[in-house]
């Protein structure tokens, strides 16, 4: 007897976070190849500024692990998710009104703060609402909305400019903030607060008046350590504790260093120096490749499992990264041994490596299939479904931390 419906409006307000997020992560790509050729000199990239300007925001994200595990078991999770709207906003405005390049990274940074509390917040309110048979399907929508994001951020960047793209990237966090008001908090946090008719309307709000929702109350209430609202230290050696811990940890370690953001930071680069013709569309239909998967990925992560995926997910990525380094490399070789060939009919000059265009563009195109398919969406949703309640906020923002350390390195 339980309705889906409001569950599902509640999961797309929440998800206007992750694709916030995806905006932010992927403002760089377009952004990064306006300002390196702009006539104001004010706020001309040079490359050491340039690589701080997509990268920043892994500083400010990993800042946002840390601040959003604090603030997500004390205010809640639907008010914690409300707040982060206000770095985004003020991040891209500043980006909007940049007098110089310190206000640009400012901006970034500000935005990669939002980012970190977002990319924890967001999973943990959707694993809190959900129920059993949709909650897979739901936590993969997070990794879909980043992605959507960063697609969404490509294709405006081949119509707008720079400024103009900071302003459409405003857009979705004031949505979020707007339709998060009707929205409830999730049931386990308001139990564990002692609320118990806010949690009971809550259950109503998101199951429909006929499920059985004093079952569902209870199955919650007893779960274990729902009325402990703090972590001790000296718990971390229990194993129930720190298994979860080390998990999620080095979930977020291999996630990171399969080398995905940087790939997404400099999708536009990447292809030129890979000697791409359009290397923007190149970015989109590689955007557009990891939509496609990881719209997949959440339609049948319930049924495969998680293991699986993750394994399949990683043999794709290894294949197709050795496809592209091969590609580098016969490039290297061509250009350094060509002398300038010259076409046999037309006598005109030959570029010794756009033949071999194609070949950057499927390896990645294949890497990104395999990293939407599993190392992308699933260790978030594994963050949101391990941890003890009541280490749930601590343990959540050290793994974000992890996440976010690592992609900046």
């Amino acid at each position: 007897n339980v309705q889906n419906k409001n569950l599902y409006l509640a999961t797309f307000a929440a998800v206007l976070g992750p694709l916030s997020f995806g905006f932010a992560l992927g403002y760089s790509s377009p952004a990064i190849a306006e300002l390196t050729n702009v006539d104001d000199p004010r706020l001309a990239l040079d490359k050491d500024a340039a690589s701080w300007f997509g990268s920043i925001v892994t500083i400010g994200a990993a800042a946002g692990g840390i601040f959003g595990g604090w603030i997500v078991d004390r205010i809640g999770r639907k008010l914690s998710l409300m707040l982060c709207a206000l770095p985004f906003v003020l991040g891209f405005t500043l980006i909007v009104s940049a007098q110089n390049v310190w206000m640009l990274l400012l901006g970034r940074l500000m935005t990669g703060l939002a980012s970190g509390v977002t990319s924890l917040v967001v999973p943990v309110y959707i694993s809190e609402t959900s129920h059993s048979r949709v909650r897979g399907t739901l936590g993969s929508c997070v990794q879909l909305m980043v992605v959507t994001g960063i697609v969404g951020s490509y294709i405006a960047g081949m119509l707008l400019d720079w400024r103009w793209l900071a302003v459409l990237c405003c857009i979705p966090p004031v949505f979020m903030v707007i339709l998060m008001c009707f929205m409830p908090e999730t049931p386990r946090y308001l139990i564990q607060q002692d609320k118990t008719s806010e949690a009971m309307a809550a259950l109503k709000f998101l199951r429909g008046p006929n499920a059985d929702h004093e079952w569902e109350y209870r199955q919650i209430e007893s779960s274990g350590d729902d009325q402990e609202t703090s972590l001790a230290f000296s718990e971390l050696r229990s194993p129930a504790i720190y298994k979860p811990f080390l998990i999620g940890i080095f979930m977020m370690f291999f996630q990171q260093f399969t080398g995905i953001n940087a790939i997404m930071f400099y999708a536009d680069t990447i292809f030129e120096e890979a000697n791409f013709k359009n290397s923007s569309l190149a970015s989109v239909i590689v955007g557009l490749v990891q939509v496609a998967f990881t719209a997949v990925a959440a339609m049948i992560v319930d049924k495969a499992g998680r293991k699986v995926l993750l394994f399949i997910s990683g043999i794709i990525m290894a294949i197709s990264a050795g496809v592209f380094a091969i590609y580098f490399k016969l490039t290297t070789t061509v250009v350094n041994n060509s002398s300038g060939l010259q076409s046999l009919a037309t006598g005109t000059p030959i570029s010794p490596v756009d033949h071999l265009a194609w070949l950057a563009l499927a390896s990645m195109g294949l890497f990104i299939a395999g990293f939407a398919i599993g190392w992308g969406p699933i260790p978030w949703l594994i963050m949101s479904e391990i941890f003890p309640l009541r280490a749930r906020g601590v343990a959540s923002g050290v793994c974000v931390v992890t996440n976010w350390g690592c992609a900046f390195l």
